[in-house]
C-alpha cells in the first residue's frame, strides 16, 4: 500500500469501530494516512467492550446528511454493523471480505460505506480491499437507476 497514489474527492472518511474491530480500524487509519487521505475517528478509542450499533449510526449518519461522503465501519463479522449503516438514507453500505468485492461494490453499486470484519479479514486483506474500494469509480450507466431503486426503497410498510 506504500506508495501507491490513491485519491478521493474530498479528502476524508470517517471511521467507526467497536471494540471487536479496533485494532483492524487503527491499520485502516495508517493506511488512509499513507494515501493522503484524513479520517475522523468517531470511536470506539480501545478494545473495551462497546456496543456497534453506536459507531456505526455515527458514520452512517454523517455520510447521510453528507457531512462526509465517505466511510468506513469496522467490528467483528462486518454484519451487525453493515445492518445499521444500511438503515440510514443514501448509505449504501457493502460488507466487502476480497478486493473484488471492494471494487464491485463501487462500480456498480456506488457503495459510499465500506464494511469490514475483524475476526474474519486479515490485516493484509482489508488493507487490499480499502485499495480497491478507494480507487474505484462508479461505472454509472445502467446502475443508475439501480441505485435510483435502492435509494427510493421505504421499508416502512
Amino acid at each position: 500500500m506504500k506508495g501507491t497514489k490513491v485519491t478521493h474527492q474530498d479528502n476524508a472518511i470517517v471511521i467507526g469501530c467497536d471494540h471487536a474491530g479496533f485494532k483492524l480500524k487503527e491499520h485502516i487509519k495508517r493506511d488512509l494516512e499513507s494515501f493522503g487521505i484524513s479520517c475522523e475517528d468517531v470511536g470506539a478509542f480501545g478494545e473495551e467492550r462497546s456496543d456497534y450499533p453506536i459507531f456505526s449510526a455515527r458514520v452512517a449518519s454523517k455520510v447521510s446528511i453528507g457531512t462526509f461522503k465517505r466511510g468506513i465501519v469496522i467490528c467483528g463479522s462486518g454484519i451487525g454493523a453493515s445492518i445499521v449503516a444500511n438503515r440510514f438514507k443514501k448509505v449504501r453500505a457493502a460488507l466487502c471480505t476480497t478486493p473484488e468485492m471492494g471494487a464491485m461494490s463501487r462500480s456498480h453499486n456506488d457503495a459510499n460505506v465500506l464494511v469490514l470484519g475483524q475476526r474474519i479479514t486479515t490485516p493484509q486483506t482489508a488493507s487490499e480491499i480499502l485499495k480497491q474500494w478507494l480507487i474505484t469509480p462508479f461505472e454509472g450507466g445502467r446502475h443508475v437507476h439501480r441505485i435510483d431503486q435502492i435509494d427510493t426503497v421505504d421499508g416502512s410498510q
